[in-house]
């Protein structure tokens, strides 16, 4: 009565649907920690930006590197703005999408230390290969607050550190890289300037990391689930129409079909 499942078509068809089934069932919890690790980095981003700020030396030092766990987090420098050693961020967005530079801007403390700055995004120039127009920095000795960001690498962010680029222009915020240029100690990681809030003619202030979204990994989980479910319910489904034909085929009533079925075809 079953003997087709023998068949070589039957058993391609059947060790099919025992491969996907546990590939499906993966697939669904591969989504479903996507969206756990998505709902975490969202808690986490906002306990970091509704802390009180802190100095940046309580959380960062010289060849520190910043964990994840004080990504965002909002830290207090004070120091003078060496505009000298200023540089640019290529290939960096702004709030709407358009393409320019991020100003980074070294703030050097009392103690001779620096630290990264970075003031914001504007527009590239009719000449990207030469050093932009970039708005002023404030004179004098001054208190910015941030949000504190680890050191950008190759490897975490996908972006290659490009050799021959124009003077000034970097593609990476790196502290190691810009102390070899400062000649001074560096405090690891980079600040997103949040105060003094922008006045005039200053860069476009970085926005804030969304953590509202929790994109739709979850729906994906249980589409995935569903579709694993539905293999088997969908296997099942075509060997009782293969029985049916086979057994109609033969002139033969089928005992799993429907008696009324049955007599009228009869």
């Amino acid at each position: 009565m079953y003997r087709f499942l023998l068949t070589r078509q039957w058993v391609i068809l059947t060790l099919l649907a025992l491969v996907l089934i546990p590939v499906m069932v993966e697939l669904g919890f591969w989504q479903f920690h996507r969206h756990e690790h998505r709902v975490a980095q969202n808690q986490l981003i906002a306990a970091n930006l509704a802390a009180k700020p802190v100095p940046a030396g309580e959380l960062t030092s010289p060849g520190h590197t910043v964990p994840r766990a004080d990504y965002w987090r909002r830290v207090t420098v004070t120091g003078t703005y060496d505009t000298a050693h200023e540089v640019v961020v290529r290939r960096r967005t702004s709030a709407d999408d358009r393409v320019g530079f991020h100003v980074l801007t070294p703030l050097v403390m009392k103690d001779g230390r620096a630290v990264l700055v970075n003031r914001g995004w504007i527009p590239f120039a009719s000449d990207q290969q030469a050093f932009p127009e970039v708005p002023p920095t404030p004179r004098g000795e001054l208190t910015v607050t941030g949000r504190l960001k680890a050191d950008e690498t190759t490897g975490a962010s996908g972006i290659k550190d490009l050799k021959g680029l124009p003077d000034r222009q970097v593609m990476l915020i790196n502290s190691e890289q810009q102390a070899k240029a400062l000649s001074r100690p560096v405090l690891g990681g980079y600040l997103e300037q949040t105060a003094p809030e922008p006045a005039g003619d200053s860069p476009e202030p970085v926005p804030a990391p969304d953590h509202d979204s929790i994109g739709a990994h979850m729906a994906y989980a249980v589409q995935w689930w569903l579709f694993a479910a539905g293999v088997p319910v969908g296997w099942l489904i075509l060997v009782r129409r293969e029985k049916q034909d086979g057994a109609a085929a033969a002139g033969t009533p089928d005992e799993s079909a429907d008696p009324a079925e049955v007599a009228a075809t009869a």
